[in-house]
Formats: structure tokens, C-alpha cells, sequence
């Protein structure tokens, strides 16, 4: 994969700290999470040194490549996400940062790479454990802004809510928000570079 030099091309959020005053949802985004210089450097890192890897999921009645690549770090038994068994310094870092911010401890991380507009996810809402239904994800984005957007299941007279995840962007789904709503991030025609974003997770393992 080729790395573009000039980060200076990935724009930063300005809109600081924002709470969204919406239904069954405590959703939290921070701009500039992390400055310009800490992201370039995690984009640049993470980028070159993660072991990416396409992985196959279930559409309809067939089995099709997702459209982006992916990392996991955590102790799972899935053999699809080809966990990772340490955690990188980077990782542990961005962690670390995360945990001091929201007071939660998370256990595993998804890594998705997004190599350009054709790249994306559908809606969906994160898979959980009938022990932890409501499971707290924290959002980390490096690279490409691209447009997150959430809607509700239930209340289809909700609007949905877009959201610009810039470089260096937090988010925080905390509570019933996983439970309530779904989220995607759509493709785009548009020409552009790579987007790579970090969930934190917190997941329970059976032995």
C-alpha cells in the first residue's frame, strides 16, 4: 500500500466538544481529540504497520468480501478477525487516552481501514452479548473526513444525524445507543484518501 506524504491534506474538525440532545442515545464528539501532529503520526503508523486484511461476510443468501480492511485487537476465539495477540505502543497509547476521557475500560479494538470512496459500511448496529446489550464504543478517526451517520430503529420520524468524522475526531456511543440505533458509513463518488478508524470495545469473553 502507498502512504501519502503530505498529511497536511486531512482537514481537522473545529466544532470542539458536543453532547447530541437525542433519544435512547449518549452520543459525545470531541474535534481535535487528538492534535495535528499526534494524528498524522498515528495515521502514518497505523497505516504502515498494521497487519490489515480483507474478511468475508454474510449478505443475503451468499458470502462477499467487505468493502474495506480490517485489524482486531483483543483475546478473541474468531478465527475471521485473526486477533492480534499485542497490543502495538501506538494502540496502547490511543487506549490509554481514550480511557482517561470517558472513565471506561476498554478490552479490544476493530482497526477498519477505508482505502478510498468505494469503501464503506452499511447500516448496522455493533454486535453484543445477551450479558452486554448496551456496550459502550469509543470512536478514533485518522485520515480522510468522512460522513458517519446514525438513525434510530424504532422512531423512523427521527431525522438521522450526519456526522463529519474528521482527523483526530473522538466519538463516543455510550449507554442505549448501540441498542437504539444504527449507523453506517456510507461510500462516496468522491476522490478520496484513506480513512482509518478505531473502535474500542468493551467485549466479554466465555471461556
Amino acid at each position: 500500500m502507498t502512504l501519502f506524504n503530505d498529511t497536511e491534506i486531512f482537514s481537522s474538525g473545529n466544532r470542539g466538544r458536543k453532547t447530541f440532545d437525542v433519544p435512547d442515545a449518549d452520543l459525545l464528539l470531541i474535534d481535535n481529540f487528538f492534535n495535528k501532529h499526534e494524528s498524522d503520526h498515528y495515521y502514518k503508523t497505523l497505516y504502515n504497520q498494521t497487519r490489515w486484511h480483507e474478511y468475508e461476510m454474510p449478505m443475503y443468501d451468499k458470502v462477499v468480501t467487505a468493502p474495506r480492511m480490517i485489524s482486531w485487537y483483543g483475546h478473541s476465539n474468531r478465527a475471521s478477525r485473526k486477533s492480534n495477540p499485542e497490543w502495538p505502543e501506538e494502540l496502547l497509547a490511543i487506549r490509554k487516552r481514550v480511557e482517561n476521557e470517558t472513565h471506561i475500560d476498554f478490552n479490544a479494538v476493530l482497526l477498519n481501514l477505508y482505502r478510498d470512496g468505494s469503501d464503506g459500511v452499511g447500516w448496522h448496529s455493533d454486535k453484543t452479548t445477551s450479558s452486554n446489550k448496551n456496550m459502550n464504543i469509543a470512536s478514533v478517526t485518522f485520515g480522510e473526513t468522512r460522513i458517519f451517520r446514525l438513525r434510530h430503529k424504532f422512531l423512523k420520524d427521527l431525522p438521522q444525524i450526519e456526522i463529519p468524522l474528521h482527523h483526530g475526531t473522538f466519538l463516543l456511543m455510550a449507554g442505549k445507543t448501540n441498542t437504539y440505533w444504527e449507523h453506517q458509513v456510507p461510500k462516496t463518488a468522491r476522490d478520496v484518501l484513506p480513512r482509518i478508524n478505531l473502535t474500542f470495545r468493551q467485549v466479554s469473553y466465555s471461556l
